[in-house]
């Protein structure tokens, strides 16, 4: 009998006829890679190649900025270069160069001090004035009617004889002290004594700060000057709110007498045991003297 020849049917014969998805499978994965490279510019034109390139597109550069292009300075024609904002950095950086241009113009701040002292606080009021002297800045110092008058001329004196106080010509001494009470109206009326002579004076400032002989600052002059310049000229510190609560019995109605008001002699402030009723014009409010 004679046997067949042909191709073997069964289970290998699909394997076989197979044999060609792997050529395929391949050229297609290369075909994609292609595509995809060529999408993604990994065969745009190699700039950066080499050093020669990199020097000519510098060289064209140069020549359009300091003139045009060769051909237009062989045309004759002439080409402006652009003019630079003053207002840039060198990174030509619009934000940082309003950044700049802002603390190029702001000015640092001007302070009025206020510093009030009592019987004994000469030297004292000499070691506060040393910490927080600026020559930007105005000092008004005040010793109560209670000091002797040598102290208060002995201040004087102090201020006077500084060279540097003397050049500048920011700090005053009150020559008349006034009968000051703690917690009184009276201390409200140093204050505005004090203000009324920078006003007076026209002197330049932009915030007013009380003191203390018993004060002494945390921080230098130049950098609370520094925080202060970065703040609106207008902003306030003082606290204050609308009376209410316990504060209306407390603090409105009482009726509190202050002896410096009509005596020569310091005494402590004194209260009554009568109640006066709110204004009703106006509205009360509290507050502090420092911030």
């Amino acid at each position: 009998m004679r046997k067949s020849c042909g191709l073997n049917s069964g289970p290998g014969r699909p394997f076989n006829d197979r044999r060609w998805l792997l050529p395929f499978l391949a050229s297609l994965l290369v075909s994609v890679t292609l595509f995809l490279a060529a999408a993604c510019g990994l065969f745009s034109p190699p700039y950066l190649a080499g050093d020669d390139a990199f020097l000519v597109d510098v060289v064209s550069f140069t020549d359009w900025d300091d003139g045009g292009s060769p051909s237009q300075r062989d045309s004759g024609q002439s080409v402006e270069p652009e003019a630079k904002d003053p207002l840039l950095d060198d990174n030509d950086n619009p934000d940082n160069a309003a950044v700049n241009s802002d603390d190029s113009d702001a000015e640092p701040p001007r302070l009025a001090y206020l510093l009030e002292g009592t019987k004994g606080d000469g030297l004292r009021m000499r070691r506060v004035l040393q910490a927080i002297y600026h020559p930007r800045n105005q000092y008004i110092l005040h010793l109560d009617l209670e000091a002797p008058p040598r102290e208060r001329i002995d201040l004087a004196m102090y201020v006077k004889g500084d060279p540097m106080f003397s050049q500048v010509g920011n700090v005053r001494v009150i020559a008349k002290g006034n009968l000051v009470t703690y917690k009184g109206p009276t201390m409200v009326a140093c204050t505005l004594h004090a203000v009324a002579i920078l006003l007076k004076e026209g002197l330049e400032w932009d915030w007013f700060i009380n003191l203390s002989a018993s004060d002494y600052p945390l921080m230098t002059q130049d950098d609370i000057l520094h925080v202060f310049s970065s703040l609106p000229r207008n902003l306030n510190f003082i606290e204050h709110m609308q009376i209410s609560g316990w504060k209306r019995i407390q603090r409105a109605k009482p009726i509190v007498l202050d002896p410096g008001l009509y005596l020569s002699k310091k005494f402590d402030l004194s209260t009554t045991p009568e109640r006066r009723e709110l204004p009703t014009s106006f509205k009360l409010y509290t507050g502090r003297t420092a911030f």
